[in-house]
């Protein structure tokens, strides 16, 4: 499968602004997914914890490519009015930046934000409404992952029109759901706290240690 099929998928996630194309494409990704074997590192945690940031610095410090997460953008498309019916074409977005990113690196990729997460926060906003096969797929792809970085509630909420939890009961409740998630699946992490500096360290020394460095 040639990287122009995940070139094509992108910009149809992008464009598609009713979710119905999502069904007829999807195995498009899917075949794609195949030909990209990178050790994929996730930046895992809830809102406002600077998953974006630590994304970044990670594909600088080791010159490999990251993910952003697709929803962002999604949500600039949809003026911000985004419906249970739009959750299959935002996992579908979500899949082809990852993949993206992934045909790009040569030993890593870097995912700010991941499906498990679209899972998640489709939960928390549309409870009932996540489609069985996004469900699935993350699971699935879950399981693929070499490293999780889980990205702690210790720094100030950042205002942003797209996020929705900013009080302290609500970031904590969000904390807990996200360690819930990789606890529950037995999926071992790596908790990263503290200032910008401090959080990079930890994260950093985390990827030279799946990479067998000291």
């Amino acid at each position: 499968m040639e990287q122009m099929d995940c070139h094509a998928l992108l910009r149809r996630a992008r464009n598609d602004k009713t979710g119905k194309d999502s069904a007829s494409w999807r195995s498009v990704l899917f075949n794609f997914m195949s030909a990209t074997h990178p050790q994929r590192i996730v930046i895992f945690g809830t809102e406002s914890t600077g998953k974006t940031t630590l994304a970044q610095a990670l594909a600088t410090h080791f010159a490999e490519p990251w993910s952003p997460e697709f929803v962002r953008e999604f949500w600039e498309l949809k003026a911000g009015k985004i419906t249970a019916a739009d959750l299959g074409t935002i996992a579908l977005g979500q899949m082809a930046n990852e993949e993206h990113a992934a045909a790009q690196a040569k030993r890593a990729v870097f995912l700010d934000t991941d499906l498990l997460t679209c899972t998640i926060w489709d939960d928390v906003l549309f409870p009932g409404e996540c489609p069985p096969w996004v469900r699935a797929e993350a699971e699935q792809r879950a399981q693929g992952v070499a490293l999780w970085l889980l990205c702690d509630t210790d720094i100030p909420f950042v205002p942003d029109p797209q996020r929705c939890f900013p009080d302290a009961a609500s970031r904590s409740t969000g904390r807990q759901l996200w360690r819930d998630a990789l606890e529950k699946r037995g999926f071992p992490f790596v908790e990263i706290r503290g200032n910008g500096e401090q959080r990079n360290r930890l994260a950093i020394e985390a990827v030279n240690r799946l990479f067998g460095k000291d």
